[in-house]
């Protein structure tokens, strides 16, 4: 509800009853820290998120095995907020810790290690680092489309990105290629009216007069 300060009041009130009912209730605080870091993170406070992600972190390292899916979603965390923060190259190595453990224990075609790519994919896209940005973005939209229906939001959000890559690099015919793609998608499984539609109808405009 964007209602920040009520969740952080709320966040605070579990920690203290929490804290007085150790050590059989440490996942429970672990994974309170891990919240209010996002709510922070969501209030672009970055620096106090990543206290809270990182006291998740030690709990998390002390008490789950190695590959915990817990402990992946709290590095992709930290790994967010350097990527806001400007810090790309330390993000994309929180990127890569997570993707580690999802590789451990889920499917190739996982759209969650789907995700973990996607992020390594944006950091470097963020870098202009454009060729480990496409191979990145190119393994997610492979699982994409494994894992996900041919109509689904984040496949469309995928050949955006890859688009984006081409024009980036000045490949504009295949910018287009990829643009018209996820217009397709986003035309069959959002509202006409949809900021996604507009944008991606908007890109294609710009390439167009590339071309």
């Amino acid at each position: 509800m964007g209602e920040y300060s009520k969740a952080i009041l709320s966040f605070e009130k579990a920690i203290e009853i929490l804290q007085k009912n150790l050590p059989e209730n440490l996942p429970y605080l672990a994974s309170t820290y891990n919240n209010m870091g996002s709510v922070y993170n969501n209030m672009k406070k970055y620096k106090t998120a990543l206290s809270y992600y990182e006291k998740a972190i030690e709990i998390f390292t002390k008490n789950l095995p190695g590959n915990h899916p817990d402990l992946a979603g709290a590095y992709n965390n930290i790994g967010s907020v350097y990527d806001k923060m400007g810090k790309h190259a330390k993000a994309v190595t929180y990127f890569e810790k997570a993707v580690e453990i999802f590789k451990k224990i889920l499917p190739d075609d996982h759209p969650s290690l789907g995700a973990s790519y996607n992020n390594i994919g944006l950091a470097y896209d963020n870098m202009s680092e454009y060729s480990k940005a496409l191979s990145y973005y190119e393994k997610v939209l492979v699982i994409f489309k494994r894992s996900l229906p041919d109509n689904h939001p984040e496949l469309a959000v995928s050949y955006n990105n890859i688009g984006w890559i081409y024009a980036n690099i000045h490949d504009y015919s295949k910018a287009l290629s990829y643009f018209r793609h996820a217009l397709d998608i986003f035309e069959l499984s959002l509202p006409p009216n949809h900021p996604n539609i507009q944008g991606v109808r908007s890109s294609m405009e710009i390439i167009k007069r590339q071309l």
